[in-house]
């Protein structure tokens, strides 16, 4: 299993950096290489993702999710293989330090060779910065779910 482990600071409140994150079906929006994200139920999501021509279809369940706090996610079925958690930090009123793990079992020598390369770390890096910009330039969040997992 590889490890990364980025942060970024986004001048929104927490609650709305929060509200933005549990809209997946926004996340093609602002994350790179993927394509559709459906909302099958509650907790369980199925992600259709392209990165550098190699797709992979898979289903997350969202394993913890507590409101302004933390959203944790585990792969189910598919072809990817990850774990995860986003938490949510209160900088001030106006400013929230949005954090990301993610535990991944790379693929194939392509994905192994990637991800030595750093490859995963930039994708991430790069997700995070347009969740920032998409977040500052709305002004506000597409829409929430405050349930608790």
């Amino acid at each position: 299993m590889s490890q990364v482990e980025e942060s970024i600071e986004v001048g929104v409140p927490v609650n709305t950096a929060y509200d933005q994150w549990t809209q997946f079906e926004t996340f093609p929006q602002f994350m790179e290489g993927v394509e559709r994200i459906d909302q099958r139920t509650a907790t369980l999501t199925h992600w259709v993702t392209n990165v550098n021509g190699v797709a992979r279809e898979f289903d997350a369940e969202v394993t913890e999710q507590i409101p302004d706090e933390r959203v944790a996610w585990t792969t189910v079925n598919g072809e990817a293989k990850q774990a995860g958690v986003v938490t949510f930090h209160r900088i001030d009123d106006a400013t929230t330090k949005v954090k990301l793990q993610m535990d991944f079992d790379p693929d194939g020598l392509a994905e192994t060779v990637g991800d030595k390369l750093g490859f995963v770390k930039r994708q991430v890096t790069g997700d995070l910065k347009r969740f920032k910009i998409f977040i500052e330039n709305r002004g506000g969040e597409t829409g929430a779910w405050r349930g608790q997992v």
